[in-house]
């Protein structure tokens, strides 16, 4: 993997967070973040905004960190929907002596760090100078975040955000263009190019549309009602592959489930309805899949949510970490084949790795993907194999158990 950000005279050693797991291809900047960086530093050099405590530069999406490593200086906020990613930030601080207090494992200083689904640190008198969100790929994301940064915007703010020229789309300008007010875009450069929006005098506060909610059967019968935020994997309907995963699931009371990769937390909750007395571990790297998961165990068994835990992690390290260890005896998991914009397969190993590793002794890991991804020979690796426990023409269920 290319580490080394050579960019305006500075050098920055730069990773994607789990490194060891990264194909040696990537890196953790692209060229986006390189037409950013040019244009904020042409801005403070021309002395064309003042960013200061009262007026700070807000960082959306930062995918590994780089954006908030480059302008540390400038002390900005830093929000996120990705564990990774704010891993990532932190490894790359750390890897450039660029944090306050490098003995302080909880500390991002100067970096003022925020889940997506915390509000911004500001009070009325304050309002970000510029606001810079890298295009996510979900549009719903970016429209959350555009909403929830209206009430902090002037016609002073200077709007900024950045992509792939391919992910700047009609659709991704309109929503622009209704939230924040006049866009337009700078000319490509690197397969990338810029947004930029004026924020509109008389802004309208306009309502989130999300959650969406839904409800879908369970095992049992049991109807569940289901609220998804907007960066929620599958967010307007249940995904084929947890739809068969729902049909075929067995938890008995004593069991200690994780629900990894969890998304909305359907399996998780699911197992509630099959044996009310388990409990449930649902664990994901975005940090609105935990809320919504938290939400549907509300939702649904409000009296079980004392049963129930949410943790942000990058597959199952932070458990496997933990002293002691949670007894886990059943995994469920449904993994994901890509990582921010790029197809891999990565995710899965470390899933299935890290699943090894945690269960207890003949505890069970129950898989569901695409039938083409050939789960059952990294199973066999690992485990010595893997029995079908159930199957169509695009999905596969499979079962296996630590010896």
């Amino acid at each position: 993997m290319n580490t080394e950000f050579l960019f305006a005279d500075r050098q920055l050693s730069l990773i994607r967070y789990p490194q060891k797991h990264q194909h040696v291809s990537l890196q953790a900047w692209d060229s986006a973040d390189e037409l950013i960086i040019e244009y904020i530093e042409n801005l403070q050099s021309e002395s064309a905004v003042a960013i200061t405590q009262d007026s700070p530069l807000a960082i959306y999406n930062d995918d590994f960190g780089t954006l908030g490593c480059w302008f540390s200086y400038l002390k900005p906020l830093w929000i996120s929907d990705s564990y990774i990613a704010t891993r990532s930030l932190k490894e790359n601080l750390a890897g450039n002596a660029l944090l306050d207090n490098a003995s302080d494992h909880a500390s991002f200083e100067p970096v003022t760090v925020l889940t997506s689904v915390q509000p911004l640190p500001l009070n009325s008198n304050q309002t970000p100078s510029v606001v810079v969100i890298k295009v996510p790929r979900a549009l719903a994301l970016l429209e959350q975040q555009l909403i929830d940064l209206q009430p902090y915007l002037t016609t002073q703010t200077r709007v900024i955000a950045a992509g792939k020229v391919k992910s700047i789309t009609k659709s991704v300008l309109a929503l622009f263009e209704k939230y924040i007010g006049e866009t337009t875009t700078s000319l490509a450069k690197k397969k990338s190019r810029l947004i930029f929006s004026t924020p509109r005098q008389d802004k309208k506060q306009h309502t989130s549309p999300y959650p969406t909610r839904w409800e879908c059967k369970g095992t049992s019968g049991v109807a569940l009602t289901l609220d998804n935020l907007a960066n929620v994997f599958s967010r307007q309907s249940l995904d084929i592959g947890a739809r068969i995963m729902l049909e075929h699931m067995t938890v008995s009371s004593n069991d200690v489930v994780v629900d990894l990769g969890c998304g909305n937390g359907v399996l998780g909750v699911n197992a509630l309805a099959i044996a009310p007395d388990c409990k449930v571990i649902f664990v994901d790297e975005s940090y609105m899949a935990l809320e919504s998961a938290r939400l549907n165990v509300l939702n649904n068994f409000p009296d079980k949510i004392g049963q129930c835990e949410f943790v942000a992690s990058n597959c199952l390290e932070n458990l496997i970490a933990r002293e002691p260890r949670p007894k886990v005896t059943k995994v469920l998991c449904n993994p994901p084949f890509h990582q921010q914009n790029v197809i891999t397969d990565h995710i899965a190993w470390q899933m299935f790795n890290d699943a090894r590793e945690l269960l207890m002794k003949s505890g069970h890991l129950v898989v569901v993907g695409n039938r083409h991804l050939d789960y059952h020979i990294k199973l066999k690796k690992l485990f010595g194999g893997a029995k079908v426990l159930a199957s169509d023409k695009k999905f596969v269920i499979l079962g296996t158990a630590k010896r």
